[in-house]
């Protein structure tokens, strides 16, 4: 296991210590790319987000042939929160739409993604621990500004430990959302709570993720957020 963290640490290296320079010096969490913020109709999800937070999320833009679309509130210099619900603008998808949207009956946290490179080296390696983050995929979306994001990411319909465990995603050459997402809010702390608390924070340690863990009778993602309207708590039971 030592060999493994070490490589891990290898090839998140990269990325980490400019992150955590940018992201400590704001008081932000470097590992935290974003949070999920499930919602069974946008609108709802982004004035519910407005009045906890105090900052109004702007459109992000649609995913094509996923059925969904977002939008997005800055957490730090590179971090955000993603609103996420079904698009009236696509056809009716056959399958399950992401994160459980279709069975929700009010917006709440589902999850959070992590940030990394040299993504299938993660996968590898994640697997090698007993890990199954699934295989590597590109995503894509246009900003309603004509911008197109483009992204590579670890299956995020693979649902490890109720999402406790995130996915891992690479924004390449793309432009970090958080830098155009509304401002005014800020990731102070983000934390799980498990039945079997010590095994779930030796999981997360396995793919290199100090993510605290206590326990709790389920399992939950807490995160803490400052905004203008002070400081919230987002628990995303599960």
């Amino acid at each position: 296991m030592r060999f493994f963290r070490a490589g891990l640490a290898a090839v998140v290296g990269m990325w980490a210590v400019v992150a955590i320079a940018q992201e400590r010096a704001s008081g932000g969490l470097p590992m935290v790319d974003h949070l999920v913020y499930a919602t069974p109709d946008l609108e709802l999800g982004i004035r519910t987000i407005e009045g906890l937070l105090g900052v109004h999320a702007a459109a992000g833009g649609q995913h094509p042939g996923l059925g969904t679309r977002n939008a997005l509130v800055s957490l730090g210099p590179s971090t955000y929160l993603e609103i996420i619900g079904p698009d009236p603008e696509q056809p009716k998808s056959s399958q399950p739409l992401r994160f459980g949207i279709d069975s929700l009956e009010t917006p709440r946290l589902v999850g959070w993604v992590a940030k990394a490179t040299q993504l299938d080296e993660v996968v590898r390696r994640a697997h090698a621990a007993g890990v199954g983050l699934g295989a590597v995929v590109a995503g894509s979306r246009k900003r309603p500004d004509g911008v197109v994001l483009a992204w590579r990411y670890t299956d995020p319909s693979i649902v490890i430990e109720r999402r406790l465990i995130p996915y891992f995603i690479d924004w390449g050459s793309s432009p970090h959302p958080a830098a155009s997402a509304p401002q005014g809010a800020r990731l102070v702390a983000l934390r799980a709570e498990h039945p079997e608390a010590a095994r779930m924070a030796r999981m997360l340690r396995a793919i290199g993720l100090d993510l605290p863990v206590d326990f709790g009778p389920a399992p939950a993602l807490i995160a803490t957020i400052d905004g203008p309207n002070g400081r919230v708590t987002l628990r995303g039971a599960q």
